[in-house]
């Protein structure tokens, strides 16, 4: 994962995982919803998954 992409993850989450389809961005768009942290969690994680494949 890129320094840049795990900036996006914190500042704006769903716009980080733009790239890995609807579902994802719409999960992760309502977890920030519900709360910024589990939403910058949320990406952190799918993006630190997606780079280890």
């Amino acid at each position: 994962m890129s320094l840049l992409r795990a900036i996006l993850c914190i500042i704006f989450p769903p716009l980080a995982v733009l790239d890995r389809g609807c579902g994802t961005v719409l999960i992760v768009f309502l977890l920030t919803l519900a709360g910024w942290v589990p939403g910058a969690i949320a990406a952190l994680l799918l993006n630190y998954q997606a780079s280890q494949r």
